[in-house]
């Protein structure tokens, strides 16, 4: 239920003053002054306002009735109303002969910014509610039917398949900007802003991006993205909460292995990223022990940098010799280097996988 407060009621006051050459009084549903040209009367009670509360009309007080009210001045009263319900009264202060002709005027402007502010208060209050069943939504307890029903009512659209995007950005940068951005150029987007840097979009899948495109234009608009982690489509909730785990995974990862990369997709490091969520794993030593033993014999890191090019090219030997700048028996010979110091044949699939596995959870230097 909205109600006036000191603030909409001075500003009231202020409006109407600056056109007026009379006092205004804003008065509550109580007949308590919240706003007034005179600021020593404020919180003070006003018995013309109280006339009004009582009998739902304009009340009129000229000079001679005013002398027999408890702080009250010759004017006129006007009951405030929003949506037919009567919330405060309007003062003007003057002999009533003379304000007739504009106080209905008056009345109507401050029923006007008051129906405004409602407005306002109640796009803000839906904004925080979304963002708070969002948050809901998306944590482990989403499913709740109430939870469902309300995020349905307000329009979220909590089936509809979406595509998480995960960004971080650079210090300075307002992760609230961003979303209204977002939203306002993909309808039935959501986002969440978790951490004071960090933003969660979820797209509808049935909506195409182009991602490299879509960061140059942010970066054209002025934002500092230092990367993005993109998911695969989700479909439901609980497929939108599993993909929403993975992207943070996924942006975690390329943050310590993948520093120089800015667009990280889910659909490419999803083995690796995997593998990097139990990096402390005593288990993962197996899998890391064939590399450790190829670096400690690779000063200059030839080896390591064949070995990357071999996994990127596929195993393809000429598109890694190309690759490399060396002929394909260089390539051989290095090759057979590797396998010779991890005792790994990367010419086998279960040698190559092994060996690229390693590979993706060492962190790229900077220089590379």
């Amino acid at each position: 239920m909205f109600e006036l407060d000191h603030d909409l009621a001075q500003d009231i006051v202020d409006r109407t003053m600056a056109i007026l050459p009379h006092n205004v009084n804003v008065m509550d549903s109580q007949g308590l002054i919240l706003g007034s040209g005179e600021p020593e009367r404020i919180n003070t009670r006003h018995e013309g306002a109280q006339l009004v509360l009582a009998n739902g009309r304009v009340v009129e007080i000229d000079g001679q009735t005013a002398k027999h009210l408890k702080g009250v001045q010759p004017g006129i009263n006007l009951p405030l109303l929003h949506d037919g319900r009567l919330i405060g009264v309007l003062g003007i202060t003057g002999e009533p002969e003379g304000l007739r002709t504009y106080a209905e005027l008056v009345r109507m402007t401050a029923e006007m910014l008051v129906s405004h502010r409602h407005q306002q208060a109640e796009q803000q209050w839906r904004r925080q509610r979304c963002d708070d069943l969002l948050a809901l939504l998306l944590a482990e307890s989403g499913d709740s039917p109430r939870l469902v029903d309300e995020a349905q009512q307000l329009g979220l659209k909590p089936q509809m398949a979406r595509t998480p995007y995960l960004f971080e950005l650079g210090p300075g940068q307002s992760a609230e900007a961003l979303s209204a951005w977002l939203t306002s150029r993909y309808p039935d987007s959501w986002c969440v802003s978790s951490a004071q840097y960090s933003l969660l979009w979820c797209r509808p899948a049935a909506v195409p991006v182009d991602n490299p495109r879509l960061l140059e234009k942010l970066e054209g608009l002025g934002w500092s993205i230092l990367r993005v982690a993109v998911g695969g489509q989700a479909d439901g909730l609980a497929g939108l909460r599993r993909c929403y785990r993975r992207v943070g995974d996924l942006l975690a990862y390329g943050r310590d292995v993948l520093p120089q990369s800015r667009l990280l997709t889910l659909n490419r490091y999803r083995l690796p990223v995997m593998l990097w969520r139990h990096r402390n794993d005593d288990a993962l030593d197996e899998l890391l022990n064939p590399l450790r033993k190829v670096l400690a014999k690779d000063g200059n890191g030839q080896l390591l940098a064949t070995l990357r090019s071999w996994c990127e090219h596929d195993g393809q030997s000429q598109a890694c010799a190309d690759a490399l700048g060396i002929h394909r028996n260089s390539l051989r010979y290095r090759m057979e280097r590797i396998a010779e110091l991890s005792g790994v044949d990367p010419l086998t699939l279960d040698g190559m996988l092994a060996l690229y596995l390693g590979v993706q959870l060492l962190p790229q230097p900077l220089s590379e």
